[in-house]
């Protein structure tokens, strides 16, 4: 019996040898790849419908000043989180009376067991409104908003914790959360999810389910929320708001949507940490010429702690990579202060603590789809250099709604130090899918029509060289373009080591485990960051041997070799 056993183990190991030599994972050291089109699937349904508000997984179900939509985010260090809720009702009509945030407390009981909960904090807490000078409109105020910042954790660890006001009593029941790992070029969150253009749709809710599966430890929002502002006041809703409703006096939003998602996602975000960033469907214009009011006051970000005056560009550690989240949507020109800060950001990065830099911000800069192509060129031209300079890994956005991966690629031109640039801006929204590419016949846009209409300025200019000189599109998909498929997903990426991270792009119509792009990316420190800030010339890329891509094709679970 001993015999056959090892025999049977022989056969299986041997078989998956096999699979991986015939059909390995690739990796960027193979760049450039051929650039993939995966034809549109004749069955796949590119609109979205919205989650109604009868539905239960939206709809209120504590009462009184009871906490609902409890979520988690972290800050700059791992010895810190944010817990945010919302208590009492929202309200929204012709006559709104804000509530009081000074009569509800804010506060965190929270310990390493379910009980005791032997440690408080205590916090802050507001309200905002949304509010429209014209009559006719509905204007808007939230429930009471509460942010508490925990401190002194331990990395790596599972704290539960209750949040509310017990002298009411209104507390929450018990949730948990796991710290990130300590900042190490050894240490990493297991998996880190990526998702854009969620919105709150039936898609969504298969994109959420994916995601769940995948068990994240870390969740990155690329922008675009809810979308609230495809709606008018009075909750009737389009998938095109400038088509359906082109003679309101100002862009309305339906600010209750704000509030269905939040208590959608409650069951993910109060136990996995949701990271966010700023979309153009969050600006959202209300009286005064405010914008993203709504955005800046129901999530909690790492600013302050990361030196940032502003909740649109922060840094924080996850182990050891550094993400630097960025705007799109504000000035970031170099006399600007979001530039600054990232100088400064920039200039404390030791790549021997955090060795992976990861950037995120929402509209991409190398995309070819025609939707909003090119349309962030002003941004790539003032800030692509300094992230190139200090050595950007990978960058991840949103905007456009389909899945792309480029070669690594700088101002254009092929480059092995350049980053890799993933689109994920397909988690589910209502708008339609980007299908049309600008190198397909009569889909290159008027370049004239490029620039954001909320950042202006004009950028996109034809192409002084290379294979499109002198045109302003491609003829044929482009050499940076490496894959590029109109699906819903989302993605994860799986660091492994100092220099290898796989990622995976999931497919909403695929089995839970299935993946519809995958690769290796490699980080060449030695060559790359040679002469760059933070990086000694100490530290040694592991190799992937044949026997841990064999367990991770067998466990998803990879083993990095010492040899």
């Amino acid at each position: 019996m001993g015999l056959l056993a090892a025999s049977i183990g022989f056969l299986l190991v041997n078989t998956i040898f096999r699979v991986v030599s015939v059909n390995p994972i690739p990796t960027t050291l193979q760049e450039p790849f051929d650039p993939v089109t995966v034809p549109l699937d004749t069955n796949f349904k590119g609109n979205a419908v919205d989650l109604p508000d009868t539905d239960p997984r939206v709809q209120r179900n504590v009462t009184g000043f009871e906490p609902e939509q409890i979520s988690v985010s972290l800050s700059s260090t791992y010895d810190s989180v944010w817990i945010s809720w919302i208590t009492g009702d929202f309200q929204n009509g012709e006559t709104i009376k804000p509530l009081d945030p000074t009569k509800v407390a804010s506060i965190v009981t929270y310990g390493r067991l379910r009980f005791p909960m032997p440690y408080k904090a205590t916090g802050e807490s507001l309200i905002y409104s949304q509010l429209y000078p014209f009559r006719g409109l509905l204007n808007y105020t939230s429930g009471i908003i509460h942010h508490v910042r925990l401190k002194g954790l331990k990395p790596d660890a599972v704290y539960y914790y209750r949040c509310g006001d017990p002298s009411i009593p209104a507390m929450s029941n018990i949730h948990s959360f796991k710290t990130m790992p300590a900042s190490t070029p050894k240490s990493y969150p297991r998996r880190i999810a990526f998702v854009g253009d969620l919105g709150l749709t039936y898609n969504t809710t298969s994109t959420i389910d994916h995601v769940t599966k995948n068990e994240p430890e870390l969740l990155l929002l690329l922008g675009d929320v809810c979308y609230a502002n495809l709606y008018l006041t009075n909750g009737t809703g389009s998938d095109c708001y400038s088509c359906s409703f082109p003679a309101t006096p100002i862009h309305e939003s339906y600010q209750p949507r704000w509030d269905y998602w939040g208590r959608f996602m409650q069951p993910l975000i109060s136990k996995t940490p949701i990271m966010m960033v700023q979309g153009n469907h969050e600006i959202e214009e209300q009286d005064e010429n405010r914008t993203f009011v709504s955005y800046n006051s129901r999530f909690s970000f790492p600013s302050q702690e990361s030196g940032s005056s502003s909740p649109f560009y922060y840094s924080f550690n996850a182990g050891g990579i550094h993400f630097i989240i960025l705007a799109g949507y504000a000035p970031y020109n170099k006399s600007d202060n979001q530039y600054k800060w990232l100088e400064k950001d920039l200039g404390g990065v030791n790549r021997n603590v955090t060795p992976w830099l990861i950037a995120a911000w929402h509209p991409p800069w190398y995309s070819s789809y025609e939707a909003h192509y090119r349309e962030a060129e002003c941004m790539r031209v003032a800030m692509e250099d300094i992230l190139y300079e200090n050595g950007v890994d990978i960058v991840f956005n949103g905007h456009v709604h389909a899945y792309e991966r480029s070669n690594r690629v700088y101002n254009y031109t092929l480059d092995p130090c350049g980053p890799v640039y993933i689109t994920v801006g397909d988690g589910g929204n209502r708008e339609k899918m980007a299908i049309s590419h600008a190198d397909d016949p009569g889909h290159c846009p008027d370049a004239s029509m490029t620039p954001d209409d909320f950042m202006g300025g004009f950028c996109a200019f034809n192409f002084t060289s290379g294979p499109s000189m002198g045109n302003f599109c491609w003829d044929k998909q482009p050499e940076y373009s490496a894959y590029r498929e109109t699906s819903f997903g989302h993605g994860i990426l799986e660091v492994k080591n100092e220099t290898h991270a796989l990622w995976t792009w999931h497919r909403n119509q695929d089995m839970y485990h299935a993946s519809g792009d995958q690769i290796y990316i490699v980080r060449q420190p030695e060559k790359c960051l040679r002469q760059k800030r933070g990086y000694q010339n100490s530290t040694k890329g592991k190799l992937i041997t044949k026997n841990d891509l064999a367990n991770d094709m067998e466990t998803n679970h990879f083993l990095i070799s010492e040899e």
